[in-house]
């Protein structure tokens, strides 16, 4: 904005007039700093041009306003009229008047103000200050989620108050982060995407010794950094310290151990060089792909930025200090035990001490005698005898007296309204009229009481029963969806309401029957008459109604108080109401005061005679029509004008506390008149200081002490007590100044009037007239409480209602209490009624509240109201950041206990540091106030939250978006580690040694005999006998050998055939043309390579035919071929270094490629990547001579070396094997013989040829078997999905292979289009076994919604199945042809987590489904064995696996990292039992189960073998068919169950998690995730979760991620991270790299979207 240098004394009047008034609402908080300076600037405008333009003075102006804006709230209370202006000029009347009229109240309810409670916090956050505090690390947020607030549709909505306008005056151009960002130089982000800034070098910090460090110890760059925020912006400090002074907890640095940091690291496995972050790893196309060179250079590093590194250590020194005081013992993990940790016994808990109560008893009812024997008779005597005497006045906005109605009318009218309900038929062309007794639905606004009144008394001289219905304000509100089913179980069919509400409906109307419980669920109070005239009685007997009075109604007059004042016992008495709408008191706060001051009405006929407490005279005209059967009398005629008095009002103390505040119209009211001020929600604990500061400052204009009348009422019991207008004496009324300590253990214990945390609470008068109080246990049986004991009052009366509809079993345990006496015998007959209120009978009968059963939170055995909670939090600086009535307090139940959750509204004008220093000194007041820790505290923007149809927070629609993760809060911080104190114990890990040393074989053996377990091993089938020396075996040890051999005896037999994403055919191979081609590549290495024997070649080709003819091109030479991926041509940044690195470490001596892969690798963009010219000699095979090899190389044994393997695993780690001649031929003809791979058969191949068992089937296995591969690179299923499949119809295939990534392609590409692709002729009936080849455990979900989905298309679901292979073996178990059925059980996650396998039942708690990994290969023996021990372990044992085979590869040939961990992979053996055998270490965890399982059909086809297939001959001799009868389909056989890798388990609290259950469970947790990782970092619990939606849902997912983990793996989480989608790196078997992913996290490589930090 333009700002002006003007001197505001030269302007003229009405102008400073303006400026003053602005000034004032800037001040008072009711205008935003942009409102105002807009408005301003409108004024000062047209007095521009005359003065010169100087902006630097105002800025100055508009910073002293500022801070003159953060008035205190009780200043603000009581400030006189006069405005506070900067000019001089004071408020015309006129302008005054006009401001009034203008006015929004901002500051929703305000009873919960309390100065002793601000007091009470300001000196519990004084006594923490002095306590020396770690600094909480504040949560990382990417800017575009910081700097604007969601969208939401537009709303207009009557209920919303002034913050409804906030959210569109946000003002982005100066908000405090954007003006520091100017300042600092960078956008305020820890995690922005634009500037990062990562450390020299960043060196690894292992666990060790990151917590060795301690608190005070720094690494290099995190002393660079504390140094650098100190220097740059003292702002930007988040620690809870700086709240109150600027206490830096780092500030002592050892430099000797920072030093040695660097030195002392174990090497790390997971870096190849010092500069190059691994990222070699990452497969997918990923998103770190930040430049090295930025990354180490020193000079950018961002201005008081935070590492994610430093913020972790910050939340570990937090976390460290001891918060809670520890469990008195500790608990299995059973629920029991949890449920048991949640409610510890505390020996030191006061306990009640007083004698058992005795009920109190209300007064005798006396009715007095005019009063009319019920309403419909009231109704009748009024409308005749005094017809023109008015019932009800509404006013309108403006607060004008807008329409009145007279007893006259409402007789005429509700009668007429009876007749049309019983004679109306309401169902088309039906003759159904309403009977007496059906239950129809009252649907009017807040604004239409008279049509309300009308339809309401119409119904009762109808005899059908009403349902009063809210109406919601807008569809946004919250409700909507239950009015359908509400209505339904009421048995509604008929609703009445007026014109204008029923085209303002929203098509799904809300509503709300009478009374809602604590989880939102809506229940039904059925009223009998008797009932509600015997409740109208005690009214008018307590309250002292009489005929005619006049009664000033601010309340809802639909239900509870507002219905039983101002629509029953008025008219029963005859009196005149005025009906104040919520818009008014909106607009005009003080509206209700002022009509008690001035009620006018127009002079008229008949003088005053008939009834002395009658002052009300009213209009003769006649009646108009408003609506269709509407009929009301005008607003009265301004003519002689006399003043007549209300007498009662019925109010809330929010009324009251609005009415403070409009401190302008003070002057005009008079409360001296009022002899009845029912404050409706007396009850609640904080109407007190609302009733005293009322009283304070209305005593002068008459008010009267005895006037303010509290009362407690319920749904359930309707009015509870009230105290009596006008009564004095010695018991009259009371107060008690209570210890919440004592409360929270539901005793009443005195507390010193000063004290920090006592509770001041008033009565809410005596009981009423004709009824009897108890108040009982609020848990158990209904045992009377002792005098002293806080309990749920009871009621029983004739004025209750009678039960739920509709719900008998809540209606029994509610309406039919019968209290119990301490020996067990009941008090009496009578059946009492539970209100719902907590509280206690004071001396006299004076009933005590202090909590609602709703409103009751119960967290670690002790009891907290959330009103309470309320109170404390804002007291803690409440004007500033969020808005007063605007805030939730519920629990939420997470792992056997309450947890507290606050979400609040914030101002706009909030900046991210302050609401998170204002989150932290909340939890600080709470926890010293209350003795209880926050669990959840979220802010959420302006007007966010949903409201009741009066503009209240609606609390159960808040839990359930919270609940649901819809609430999308701006600000999160949530306190496991502070609040969760009854996890269980953590296990205590005995150590290797000891446990040695402690067992011998023996006792292991005696051990599991004593146990009925097996040891756990197991058995492929026998692969035969074959004699070695034998001419045909020495022919076929070699696999160049056997394709020599099939290109002379079977030439044209097509071997391989490519095709290409359109499904055609791009390559077809026969065996001949296999031998020729292999024989030019030979013949390329030899002349142009100059290879020698032994030699490594590596081989970069895309997968297909020319990867197949350089690899036996380089076996026919000689030569050790290494398949290494070719680069990602749109991700060179990531997946060349990988390349390259695998070329280096397997020192490969010369590439193999084609054209196009040459190019790529000598391209520009690749020299950025790495130094083009130190690539060994790269030769390329399409340019190739046609010359025979002159001699065929034959390796001298079989043991020698044929090929390498490279892979990288889920953990990061580059390893290569050695595959020896041997192993090949083993491992071929293994599979020949679990897949009956004969030359007939026809394979597709839907995989990666690059490593593992998806390279030997791509490349060795139909050399060997003969069969015809059909090969499919993955690349082309993901440009056309259906081709896959389309193949294995098209080719009638029988067995097929892909991979995890391809089978997902197919489930989300082709779920729509199943039906086009059956259209088209697919049909997968053909197929006998599908395997997915993988090195995990099965994904359970994703082969059985493969199976589903494509069963439409013939797939049998048995023919799903997975393979396992690791990098010691790569195919250890595989589905064969004539395998059984891979078999499922179901094992307690909790017993797993103990490294117990226990099988439970399908759908029991904590049950987790795994799938056997197919069957092990004929030829492979498989042992269960612990991984520290080495001893074997038995069936029920979770344990590595450990594997003895022909076709084991030879050893590593590097492990990119340390070596020695890993010099036994290949070579352990057992401690116990046959500590001979040698047994290759697969790294995987895993356990053996003997099941009984059912074979294929198939199973006979073993002997069909190919006549001339000499290999299959060969490979038959002596394999057994299934053992025992060959008839019997039935056999036993070990099934293998893969549970997880052992590199990548996590242990936490001495126990071990797998990170795939985590995960699971966090992706059930929301919709919106759509991908999940998790790791650990010195001890914390990361998870990393991809949003697949809009950035303003990132913190939605923080609680939910929180709680889910809890409560089904009892961890607590430390670090929640929101990233986009994508970000998770996953390698080409579609295994998430979670190491890679972690150090991408450490090193500021992810921009998150949100960094949650736990505390």
């Amino acid at each position: 904005m333009a700002e002006f240098n003007i001197d505001v004394s030269k302007l003229p009047e009405d102008v400073r007039d303006k400026l003053a008034e602005l000034d004032l609402e800037l001040s008072e908080g009711d205008i935003t700093q942009k409102g105002y300076e807009k408005k301003r600037t409108r004024l000062l405008a047209p007095f521009v041009p005359k003065q010169a333009q100087a902006p630097t003075q105002n800025r100055q102006q508009s910073r002293a306003r500022r801070t003159q804006r953060r008035v205190t709230h009780n200043e603000k209370r009581y400030h006189s009229a006069r405005p506070r202006s900067s000019g001089p000029g004071t408020t015309s009347p006129a302008s005054r008047a006009k401001r009034r009229g203008n006015r929004r109240l901002t500051r929703n309810e305000s009873r919960y103000h309390s100065e002793v409670r601000q007091e009470a916090v300001q000196q519990a956050l004084a006594a923490m200050q002095s306590r020396p505090k770690p600094s909480l690390p504040m949560p990382s947020k990417r800017t575009s989620v910081m700097a604007k607030s969601p969208d939401r549709e537009p709303h207009d909505s009557a209920s919303s108050s002034d913050e409804d306008s906030l959210v569109n005056e946000g003002d982005v151009q100066s908000t405090p982060e954007r003006e520091r960002a100017r300042t600092t130089g960078g956008p305020h982000s820890d995690t922005s995407s634009t500037e990062r800034s990562t450390p020299p070098r960043h060196i690894h910090h292992p666990a060790a010794n990151r917590l060795n460090n301690g608190p005070g110890v720094l690494s290099p760059w995190e002393e660079r950094e504390s140094g650098e925020r100190k220097r740059v912006t003292k702002q930007e400090m988040t620690d809870l310290a700086d709240v109150m002074h600027n206490l830096r907890p780092y500030i002592q640095c050892d430099v000797t151990s920072v030093c040695t940091v660097a030195d002392t690291q174990p090497p790390d496995v997971t870096h190849n060089t010092a500069q190059s972050r691994r990222l070699t790893a990452a497969d997918r196309v990923n998103r770190f792909n930040q430049s090295r060179q930025s990354s180490t250079s020193d000079d950018n590093m961002g201005t008081g930025r935070w590492k994610v590194s430093a913020k972790i250590q910050q939340l570990l020194n937090t976390l460290k200090r001891p918060k809670r005081r520890p469990l008195p013992e500790f608990y299995e993990d059973d629920d029991i035990e949890l449920e048991i940790a949640a409610n510890p016994k505390d020996p030191n808990a006061p306990k009640p001490e007083g004698s058992s109560m005795t009920p109190a008893v209300g007064e005798q009812l006396v009715v007095p005698s005019g009063l009319p024997r019920n309403l419909e008779a009231a109704i009748q005597r009024y409308g005749s005898a005094t017809y023109k005497a008015p019932v009800a006045t509404v006013l309108d906005p403006n607060g004008k007296l807008s329409i009145t109605l007279t007893y006259g009318k409402l007789l005429s009218r509700s009668q007429k309204i009876a007749y049309t309900l019983l004679n109306k038929a309401f169902i088309k062309g039906g003759e159904t009229c309403l009977k007496s007794g059906d239950r129809i639905a009252l649907v009017y606004p807040n604004n239409d009481p008279i049509n309300f009144i009308c339809a309401l008394y119409g119904c009762l001289q109808a005899g059908i029963v009403p349902v009063p219905i809210e109406v919601p304000l807008t569809r946004r509100d919250a409700g909507s969806q239950q009015i359908g089913f509400l209505l339904g179980s009421c048995g509604v069919q008929v609703a009445l309401t007026s014109e204008a509400c029923l085209k303002g409906l929203p098509k799904t109307a809300a509503g709300e029957v009478y009374t809602t419980d604590r989880d939102g669920s809506v229940m039904g109070v059925t009223m009998t008459r008797a009932a509600m005239l015997a409740h109208c009685r005690t009214l008018t007997m307590a309250c002292n109604y009489t005929e005619g009075e006049n009664m000033v109604c601010v309340l809802d007059f639909k239900r509870e108080v507002g219905l039983w004042h101002s629509a029953l016992t008025s008219v029963l008495n005859g009196m005149h109401v005025v009906f104040i709408p919520y818009a008014l008191m909106k607009v005009n706060p003080a509206s209700w005061m002022q009509m008690i001051t001035k009620y006018r009405v127009t002079e008229v006929d008949r003088p005053n005679t008939s009834d002395i407490s009658r002052d009300i005279e009213v209009d003769p005209l006649n009646t108009i029509d408003i609506s269709r059967d509407t009929e009301v009398d005008p607003p009265p005629k301004t003519g002689d004008i006399t003043r007549y008095r209300a007498s009662v009002a019925v109010v809330k103390s929010r009324d009251l506390h609005w009415g403070l505040l409009a401190t302008k119209d003070h002057k005009e009211v008079s409360l001296s008149s009022l002899r009845l001020l029912l404050v409706a929600d007396g009850a609640n604990p904080w109407s007190l200081s609302s009733c005293d500061q009322f009283l304070s400052v209305f005593q002068a204009k008459g008010l009267r002490p005895d006037a303010i009348c509290p009362c407690a009422s319920s749904s359930e019991v309707l009015t509870v007590s009230v105290r009596r207008p006008g009564r004095a004496g010695v018991n009259a009324t009371g107060r008690g100044v209570l210890s919440m300590s004592g409360l929270s253990y539901g005793v009443v214990r005195v507390d010193q009037e000063n004290s920090l945390t006592s509770l001041t609470l008033q009565d809410c008068g005596q009981v009423m007239p004709g009824c009897m109080i108890v108040v009982v246990r609020m848990e158990g049986s209904s045992y009377l409480c002792k005098t002293d004991e806080v309990g749920e009052i009871c009621i029983n009366s004739g004025a209750t209602g009678s039960q739920y509809w509709g719900l008998q079993g809540l209606t029994n345990n509610s309406f039919r209490v019968i209290p119990l006496q301490s020996d067990g015998k009941p008090l009496g007959e009578l059946e009492f009624v539970r209100s719902g209120l907590l509280g206690f009978l004071g001396p006299g009968g004076l009933v005590f509240v202090c909590g609602s059963r709703d409103g009751l939170m119960t967290v670690t055995g002790r009891k907290h109201n959330a009103d309470d909670i309320i109170a404390t939090v804002l007291a803690v600086e409440p004007m500033k950041f969020i808005y007063r009535g605007r805030i939730a307090v519920f629990s939420i139940r997470v792992l056997r206990d309450e947890r507290i959750c606050v979400i609040a509204e914030q101002r706009p004008d909030c900046g991210e540091e302050e609401s998170f220093q204002w989150m932290s000194r909340v939890l600080q007041a709470v926890d010293s106030i209350h003795q209880v820790g926050i669990y959840c505290l979220a802010l959420v923007p302006p007007n966010y939250l949903p409201k009741t149809p009066l503009g209240g927070i609606h609390l159960s629609e808040t839990k359930r978006r919270f609940m649901e993760g819809t609430l999308h809060p701006a600000n999160v911080l949530l306190c496991p580690h502070t609040c969760v104190t009854n996890l269980p114990k953590p296990r205590e890990i005995h150590s290797a040694t000891t446990s040695v040393t402690d067992v011998g074989p023996a006792s292991v053996m005696v051990g599991n005999i004593v146990q009925g377990n097996r040891l756990a091993s197991a058995q492929g089938r026998d692969m035969g006998i074959v004699d070695e020396e034998s001419d045909s075996a020495r022919k076929y040890q070699f696999i160049s050998e056997i394709l020599r051999w099939r290109a002379q005896s079977t030439a044209d037999h097509v071997i391989f055939t490519l095709l290409n994403a359109k499904g055609t055919v791009a390559t077809v191979l026969s065996c001949s043309q296999l031998h020729k081609r292999a024989e030019r590549v030979g013949n390329l290495l030899q002349d142009k390579g100059r290879i020698n024997t032994g030699d490594h070649v590596a081989l970069i080709f895309p997968p297909g035919i020319d990867l197949v003819c350089a690899f036996y091109g380089c076996l026919y030479v000689g030569a050790v071929p290494v398949t290494i991926r070719p680069p990602h041509p749109q991700n060179l940044q990531t997946t060349l270094p990988t390349v390259r690195m695998i070329v280096d470490v397997s020192k490969s001596v010369l590439v193999l490629s084609n054209m196009n892969v040459i190019k790529l690798l000598k391209s520009k963009e690749a020299s950025n990547v790495v130094d083009i010219k130190s690539w060994p000699l790269t030769l390329d095979t399409d340019d190739m001579t046609k010359k025979k090899i002159p001699v065929m190389y034959r390796a001298p044994t079989a043991e020698m070396l044929a090929y390498l393997d490279f892979s990288v695993s889920t953990t990061g780690m580059l390893a290569g094997i050695k595959m020896s001649h041997a192993a090949v031929t083993s491992l071929c003809r293994s599979m020949k013989l679990a897949c009956e791979l004969y030359p007939s058969r026809h394979i597709a191949l839907c995989l990666d040829p690059y490593c593992g068992l998806g390279f030997a089937l791509w490349c060795l296995s139909s050399i060997y078997s003969g069969h015809h591969s059909i090969l499919i690179p993955p690349s082309e299923v993901e440009v056309n999905p259906g081709l896959w499949l389309t193949a294995v119809s098209q080719y009638r295939v029988r067995d097929t292979f892909c991979s995890y990534g391809v089978m997902e392609l197919c489930t989300k590409g082709l779920g729509s289009s199943v039906n086009q692709l059956k259209q088209r002729g697919v049909n997968l009936g053909c197929v006998r076994t599908c395997v997915v080849v993988a090195e995990e455990r099965p994904r359970i979900t994703l082969t059985t919604s493969f199976s589903k989905l494509f069963s439409a298309l013939g797939l049998s679901p048995r023919a799903v199945s997975t393979s396992f292979g690791c990098r010691v073996n790569v195919a250890i178990c595989l589905q064969g042809a004539s395998s059984p059925e891979p078999s499922t059980v179901y094992v307690d996650l909790r017993a797993l987590r103990n490294d117990r396998v226990s099988l439970v039942e399908r759908g029991s708690p904590h049950s987790l489904c795994l799938m056997e990994s197919g069957k092990l290969l004929p030829g492979v023996k498989v042992i269960i064995a612990n991984p520290e021990t080495k001893g074997q372990c038995g069936d029920s044992h979770l344990g590595e696996i450990w594997v003895q085979s022909s076709h084991n590869a030879s050893g590593y040939f590097t492990i990119y990292g340390d070596e020695s961990d890993y010099a036994d992979h290949f070579s352990a053996r057992l401690v116990t039992g046959n500590t001979g055998e040698v047994y290759a270490r697969t790294g995987y965890l895993g356990f053996l189960r003997r099941t009984e399982s059912t074979a294929h059909q198939g199973a006979t086809e073993l002997g069909t073998g190919e006549e001339g297939d000499n290999i299959s001959l060969l490979s038959r001799v002596s394999a057994p068919l299934v053992s025992g009868d060959p008839s019997s389909t039935t056999e036993l056989h070990d099934a293998v169950f893969v549970v997880g890798a052992l590199d990548e388990t996590v242990m936490l609290r001495g126990m071990r998690y797998h990170p795939i259950d985590i995960e699971n469970s966090v992706l059930r947790c929301h919709k919106k995730i759509a991908e999940c990782a998790v790791f650990t970092w010195t001890n914390l619990l990361v998870v990393v979760v991809e949003l697949d939606g809009n950035e303003n849902e990132a913190l939605d997912l923080v609680p939910l991620v929180t709680n889910t983990v809890l409560e089904e793996h009892h961890l607590i989480v430390g670090v929640v991270v929101v990233v986009d989608p994508g970000v998770v790196p996953i390698n080409s078997r579609g295994e998430k790299q979670r190491m890679h992913l972690r150090d991408g996290f450490l090193a500021d490589q992810l921009d998150p979207i949100y960094v949650a930090y736990n505390m």
